[in-house]
């Protein structure tokens, strides 16, 4: 049925057309038809909070429509965004499986379809079925390849266009791109992309008027476009 967000909610996993390759909820008919049992389903307009940093964990989420946001906040009120979860993972996954508190706030970016499981129905639920142990060390090892790359960047990369550029091509690595220019629709505002690498919204603003200006990217409305990735990534490499 139609949610009040405008899009298709799902109410039955089996049968639900938003599954794709690499989703959690990609497991065998019966093992799907345990998990419609615990699970229940809910639309969140953007810019709802599902959890936030500290608070104990209730349980775990599954974005199956939408993108959510993490982020850290410090003592001093500075901002920082971790990475930006995509149809078809967990959230707070590594809370839920520690039993201690979410360690990033969760905020949804656009109108979102989430799945919702008590963490004590989940841990169960696992350990009934080693197929979703299975599909949780893949999205845990997703999640580490993430934090170490951003470690990488934040850390060893020098300067404000290396590191926006670094930031352009990862969220455009699964692009498709047509006549060798791949579009993606920015997903943050100025000053949210400046809390991703620690820097100012002037600091974007300018750095991507430069890159504008040297031809490495377009602009129209919110969707950018990187004509040739391979210039852009001569930023990284310098």
């Amino acid at each position: 049925m139609k949610g009040p967000y405008g899009f298709e909610l799902s109410e039955n996993c089996q049968n639900c057309k938003l599954r794709g390759n690499g989703f959690f909820c990609q497991l065998s008919d019966p093992v799907l038809k345990d998990f419609e049992q615990i699970r229940s389903a809910s639309a969140y307009p953007a810019g709802a909070v599902l959890f936030v940093e500290k608070q104990n964990c209730r349980g775990v989420y599954v974005l199956c429509e939408g993108e959510v946001k993490f982020s850290i906040n410090s003592r001093e009120g500075k901002t920082m965004i971790v990475r930006i979860a995509k149809a078809g993972e967990m959230l707070g996954l590594l809370a839920m499986i520690s039993g201690s508190s979410y360690e990033v706030t969760a905020e949804t970016l656009r109108p979102s379809q989430i799945v919702f499981i008590n963490r004590e129905e989940f841990l169960r639920f696992i350990a009934r079925h080693p197929e979703a142990q299975q599909n949780i060390v893949k999205q845990l090892s997703a999640e580490y390849q993430v934090a170490s790359e951003l470690v990488r960047t934040l850390g060893l990369t020098s300067s404000v266009p290396e590191k926006l550029a670094k930031l352009l091509l990862d969220w455009s690595a699964d692009v498709q791109t047509t006549k060798g220019v791949a579009k993606i629709k920015l997903p943050l505002t100025h000053e949210e992309i400046g809390e991703c690498i620690g820097v100012t919204r002037e600091t974007i603003s300018r750095t991507l008027g430069d890159f504008k200006q040297r031809h490495l990217i377009t602009i129209q409305g919110s969707t950018l476009m990187i004509p040739d990735r391979a210039a852009l990534e001569r930023v990284v490499n310098v």
